[in-house]
């Protein structure tokens, strides 16, 4: 996943598309749809990420999000991909 925009107003709510590389469907698995959710749930609790709306679809993921707590929402998206990199 990339992460290469930046956002300039961190409080107000942005629309964020993530893509697998290829576009392989491996959102159609149910642990992986796990992973997105529990990632989701950690940067919610310890990194201050608000999360109005977000849909897992089979190879890509729509959310709706800003920051709450820490002013570089950037730097929350970028953990958030980096949570999901697989082993």
């Amino acid at each position: 996943m990339s992460t290469k925009y930046r956002f300039t107003e961190n409080e107000v709510p942005h629309f964020i598309t993530m893509t697998l590389v290829e576009w392989i469907d491996l959102f159609s698995r149910e642990k992986y749809k796990e992973l997105v959710t529990e990632n989701l749930k950690f940067c919610i609790k310890e990194k201050g990420l608000s999360v109005h709306a977000y849909v897992v679809m089979t190879n890509h993921l729509h959310m709706i999000v800003r920051s709450e707590k820490v002013k570089d929402l950037s730097g929350i998206v970028r953990d958030f991909a980096k949570g999901m990199a697989l082993p």
